[in-house]
């Protein structure tokens, strides 16, 4: 067993930084590469690119990473855990083993974990009576499943802890938990049991922790004065103990900074009931969390708890749900706001005049309200505002009716309140809605799967 292990965060989500994984794997030690690249969004958009091209569905700038960091796969044995697969992680394995290869590396081991995606067997998940309810509205899926873009469940760890036990050098992932990337190797370096739900909490929160990249090292940090170098950014590493413990740190000689207040707020993101954090894995308890700062960018992590995982998944579907359109003018002073209410008041007049149907018509007046729902006062109307920029946003099931609106907002520049600026880009078009259905799933009715393959 090694005294301690380095798993390093290389990505924060689908268009983070490019070169922030491949300095991780180059700047300094590290054991471990993990690199989150889904968002429940980020699924359905892959879906679609799948339905374009059988070939893709998959983070495809993740082929170029493992590219450039295969001398320290193969010359310093890190390990590369990624969800970058999406919908479609066979084909993300083909690409690497493809570049892998013609680089002229042998005995790289490429693992696949899949069976995430069960979008094709919603009708015999029905049948079996699996109702896939919505979680916010108690729906059962069969209400949209002719709708369906995506639906994939979150496996835990498990998974990934068999491809790495299996030898596997590279492991690409569908739908798993971002916690479980960092989890996994903790477990198979430490040989920690299932239901030791203690430590399955330990590697849970020490995930959550790095799993939004550089959110933990400097980025997007409240007292973002503090931060000296975001240029150089460095990116966030997990020194993990055998007992448990573990340090969120980051490369020497890296801008950022890891300190007390930037891990207690990611500790505090997107997490609901702090003593209740429900993973596949383990239902770890953020309330026992102790945090201490403990040297220059070195915070020490100790004290958490956990209770036994739950009997079902979660699943994250999505689906299309009607059309959006928005579009933008600027209105300069005098009597900006004025202008800009006006006009946004003229474009609902004319969509009303011919027959347009929308769920819903917003209007903000950015500038004045667009960071709050605050109501245009008369002293508002009247006050002297340099700009103001109104936004204009219709959704509805008709794309022809949103398509036609959008011939209307050009048109406003001369034949509505003058001063007008900041039309650019052509004219809107609708653009599909994508709803989120979140369901649970009874952990017996799927299985992950998991393919090992190699460069000989």
């Amino acid at each position: 067993m090694k005294d301690f292990i380095r798993i390093a965060s290389g990505q924060g989500f689908w268009g983070d930084l490019p070169n922030a994984p491949v300095n991780q794997a180059k700047k300094g030690p590290i054991d471990y590469l993990v690199m989150d690249y889904l968002a429940e969004v980020t699924m359905s958009i892959m879906q679609k690119q799948r339905m374009r091209n059988s070939d893709w569905g998959y983070a495809r700038d993740f082929v170029n990473v493992v590219e450039q960091v295969l001398p320290e796969i193969k010359n310093d044995g890190i390990k590369v855990i990624s969800n970058a697969g999406g919908v479609n992680p066979m084909a993300c394995k083909d690409e690497i083993l493809k570049v892998a290869k013609e680089k002229g590396y042998t005995g790289l081991k490429v693992a696949v974990v899949d069976g995430d995606d069960i979008l094709s067997n919603i009708d015999e998940l029905i049948a079996g009576g699996h109702e896939l309810k919505n979680m916010d509205d108690g729906r059962p899926i069969s209400e949209i499943k002719d709708d369906l873009l995506s639906a994939n469940v979150y496996f835990g760890c498990q998974p990934i802890v068999e491809a790495l036990e299996a030898g596997a050098d590279v492991i690409i992932t569908g739908r798993v938990t971002d916690t479980g990337l960092t989890l996994a190797p903790m477990i198979h370096e430490f040989g920690w049991e299932a239901d030791d739900f203690d430590k399955m909490a330990v590697g849970t929160i020490a995930g959550h922790i790095i799993e939004c990249g550089a959110q933990v090292s400097g980025g997007n940090f409240t007292d973002w004065e503090k931060v000296d170098d975001f240029t150089d950014i460095g990116f966030p590493i997990i020194e993990a103990y055998p007992n448990g413990d573990f340090f969120v740190t980051k490369h020497e000689n890296t801008g950022g900074l890891v300190s007390e207040m930037t891990v207690k707020e990611q500790l505090l993101y997107e997490i609901g009931d702090p003593s209740e954090y429900i993973t596949p894995d383990v239902i770890a308890d953020f309330t026992s969390v102790k945090v201490e700062e403990t040297g220059a960018n070195r915070v020490k992590v100790t004290g958490i708890k956990g209770r036994p995982d739950t009997p079902t998944y979660k699943v994250s579907a999505s689906y299309n749900d009607g059309f959006k359109l928005s579009s933008t003018l600027v209105y300069c002073w005098p009597d900006a706001l004025k202008k800009a209410v006006k006009g946004a008041e003229i474009l609902e007049n004319r969509a009303e005049a011919l027959g347009l149907n929308f769920d819903e018509f917003n209007k903000e007046y950015i500038g004045y309200n667009g960071n709050t729902e605050a109501p245009v006062t008369e002293e508002a109307l009247n006050a002297d505002f340099d700009e103001i920029q109104m936004r204009v946003s219709v959704s509805g099931k008709s794309k022809n009716d949103l398509n036609r609106f959008g011939m209307e907002i050009a048109p406003l520049i001369l034949t509505g309140p003058s001063g007008v600026t900041g039309f650019a880009g052509g004219r809107p078009k609708a653009s599909d809605v994508v709803a989120y259905w979140p369901a649970l799933l009874d952990k017996d009715a799927v299985s992950p799967k998991v393919t090992l393959f190699e460069i000989k």
